[in-house]
């Protein structure tokens, strides 16, 4: 239960951004007038502001805060694939946030159950990689082959990582997820 809880946060937090532009739509809205605060725009304002929070406190868990015991390895090849994930998903946010009328109710039904049947696809199939809020926040995403320490049998993982991630005479301790989702340990990044 603690991992599908952990992996629900994941999903919310990879749809962060959608809702902060949702939010702010909504905001302007108001602004000008074109909206009243009434039961469903409260409705919309409170999940906005508890889906963000979620997603942060969720984000925060998975990276910092993770159970998943760290294990040496040695990055033998790298591929930066974080081009090939993000604009597929940001495009889904600019066409999900910028047109959906969220102050009708029909199209606030739609918006949830759109995001139900995206979050079971994403969990059920370990999408974790999917993630832009990780990539505004400096975070590549790499399709690695790997040692563990001490092993001469190559694995294969993809691995978020700030910044750029060097393979040259290089160990790093990784807490790995899953095959689809990991970070390295930065609490022991220095402890080659």
């Amino acid at each position: 239960m603690k991992h599908f809880f952990k992996d629900l946060l994941l999903y919310i937090s990879a749809f962060v951004p959608m809702y902060f532009l949702v939010f702010v739509k909504l905001i302007v809205e108001i602004i000008n007038q074109n909206l009243t605060f009434n039961v469903l725009n409260t409705i919309n304002f409170v999940t906005l502001m508890l889906l963000i929070g979620l997603g942060i406190f969720g984000l925060v868990w998975n990276v910092n805060f993770a159970t998943e015991k760290s294990i040496k390895v040695e990055i033998v090849s790298k591929k930066n694939i974080t081009d090939q994930h993000f604009l597929g998903y940001f495009s889904l946010f600019v066409f999900f946030a910028i047109p959906l009328d969220l102050s009708l109710v029909s199209a606030y039904c739609v918006y949830v159950l759109v995001l139900i049947m995206i979050g079971v696809v994403y969990i059920n199939n370990s999408l974790f990689y999917i993630n832009p809020l990780l990539n505004i926040l400096g975070y590549n995403f790499y399709d690695i082959c790997y040692k563990e320490y001490g092993s001469d049998e190559i694995k294969n993982s993809k691995i978020f990582f700030r910044g750029d991630l060097l393979i040259e005479n290089k160990t790093y301790w990784v807490k790995l997820k899953n095959q689809h989702f990991c970070f390295v340990d930065k609490k022991k990044e220095n402890d080659k």
